[in-house]
């Protein structure tokens, strides 16, 4: 059911002069939440409405963070679907939402999907990261790295990219690796903490016990 829903969004979202043709984003993400953010992502190209839109997801996921009782009220299966959608039209109306954004907000309500609502926005971002050109790479040390160090790995890294894109990098601490680092970029995944090596030399000894 929720694919022919879906293709509904994409028309509502469409002009009756192209709606026949989605615009595919530069990347495909998999799932509901996915399919959601791709048919977003097509309605809004068609309405020159993209940055709008970011900037109204930017702006939800930030209340959800926020607010709990927004979350209990979107997510409560005992409100009813009519009065979500009544309130959210309200809503959009109040803050001056774009129309793509309030009509995915509806229809999530309307198909009792708004749980998966924090998860097509981070969908519909990284859409919008590769549209720029960023590659989102996150780096894992044991203590927070210096600078200098920083800036060598980064540059490294840069090694991985094509011309035209650009590094969207984090970090972060995590004691439990003892040492060196786990790099995420893109699809890739490199571990080379010295908690993996413990690990796969005390499999090694243990083997061959």
């Amino acid at each position: 059911m929720a694919t022919p829903r879906i293709g509904m969004m994409v028309r509502t979202f469409s002009s009756s002069a192209v709606r026949q043709e989605m615009v595919k984003p530069p990347i495909q993400i998999f799932g509901l939440e996915g399919r959601y953010a791709t048919a977003l992502f097509s309605g809004a190209s068609k309405q020159k409405a993209l940055d709008a839109v970011e900037k109204d997801l930017t702006s939800i996921q930030n209340q959800l963070k926020n607010d709990a009782k927004l979350i209990d009220y979107l997510i409560n299966p005992s409100i009813q679907k009519t009065v979500k959608v009544a309130a959210i039209q309200a809503a959009a109306k109040q803050t001056n939402m774009s129309a793509p954004t309030a009509n995915l907000l509806s229809l999530m309500a309307e198909n009792n999907r708004l749980k998966n609502l924090n998860g097509t926005i981070n969908a519909f971002k990284q859409i919008m990261a590769a549209v720029r050109g960023e590659v989102p790479c996150e780096i894992t040390t044991a203590k927070p790295l210096d600078a200098a160090t920083l800036k060598e790995i980064e540059g490294a890294l840069k090694g991985f990219l094509k011309s035209n894109q650009k590094i969207l990098l984090t970090t972060k601490s995590d004691p439990s690796i003892i040492g060196g680092l786990i790099v995420s970029i893109g699809d890739k995944y490199c571990d080379m903490s010295i908690a993996s090596k413990v690990r796969k030399y005390s499999k090694i000894i243990a083997e061959s016990a």
